[in-house]
């Protein structure tokens, strides 16, 4: 019996993949790179505007159709408006990544608990809804891959950043667990950790130098990551190339969490 070519098991075509946080940032170069892998992409965002203008684009830029959506990872019941409308539009779900996510920083004692609770509603919670919300379909299909967007900061500590790291810590803590609730069913659970990468969530960073250059200076390469640098790690976890791979945390990072 032949074996595939190794390079046909990081193709996607036919699949679905959905991205919550998919407009901006990294979740859209992971979709940028599921496109020109042969998968359909839903762009999950909260601005309606942006979701429409980034499925455009990538659908240009890929020849692969990227359709928006607009959703609130943080409305239970927004996350399961946006997994059945992705069923019902692209007629399948095969990948689901969480990417959506914020980061507020603050000295402990002038965080408002308000402030905690939005980060953590939105990193964890929100993945957590999410990854609910397709679980019973990727165990009556017998196959799926999620990729939760952790960080190197769910393994490493960052003065001021008490509900950014907390919640991010959590989110590999969720991905192991359910990769053990699936095990078995064909479903896998896996977990990205980017460092540094030139997001608007670290723009602000910029209009700091000294700052900025602290945390780059923590990595080992000493720079910032460029945005498609994300991508060869979220194709291999959402591919048949990591069929065997479940439970486990890829950091791109650039050495961060080596020292």
């Amino acid at each position: 019996m032949s074996q595939p070519h190794v390079l046909d098991l990081f193709r996607l075509d036919g699949r679905v993949a959905l991205i919550t946080g998919g407009s901006r940032g990294l979740g859209k170069s992971i979709a940028l790179g599921f496109a020109q892998a042969g998968a359909t992409c839903v762009l999950a965002g909260r601005d309606a505007a942006v979701a429409s203008a980034s499925a455009s684009e990538l659908s240009a830029a890929s020849g692969q159709t990227c359709h928006p959506c607009v959703a609130d990872v943080t409305d239970e019941a927004d996350v399961a408006r946006m997994v059945e409308w992705t069923l019902t539009k692209c007629g399948r779900l095969d990948i689901l990544v969480n990417s959506a996510g914020i980061n507020i920083r603050h000295p402990i004692e002038e965080f408002a608990l308000a402030e905690f609770q939005r980060v953590v509603e939105t990193n964890l919670t929100g993945t957590w809804l999410a990854c609910r919300a397709v679980a019973a379909h990727f165990k009556a299909q017998g196959s799926g891959s999620v990729i939760n967007l952790g960080s190197a900061l769910s393994a490493v500590g960052l003065a001021e950043r008490s509900a950014y790291c907390s919640s991010k810590a959590a989110v590999i803590g969720l991905t192991k667990t359910l990769a053990l609730e699936w095990a078995g069913s064909g479903a896998r659970c896996n977990a990205i950790c980017p460092g540094p990468f030139l997001t608007e969530m670290n723009l602000p960073l910029l209009e700091q130098p000294e700052r900025a250059a602290a945390v780059v200076g923590l990595t080992a390469l000493n720079r910032w990551a460029e945005l498609p640098e994300i991508r060869g790690a979220a194709l291999y976890l959402a591919s048949d190339a990591a069929s065997y791979v479940t439970g486990t945390t890829l950091f791109v990072d650039g050495g961060w969490t080596a020292r």
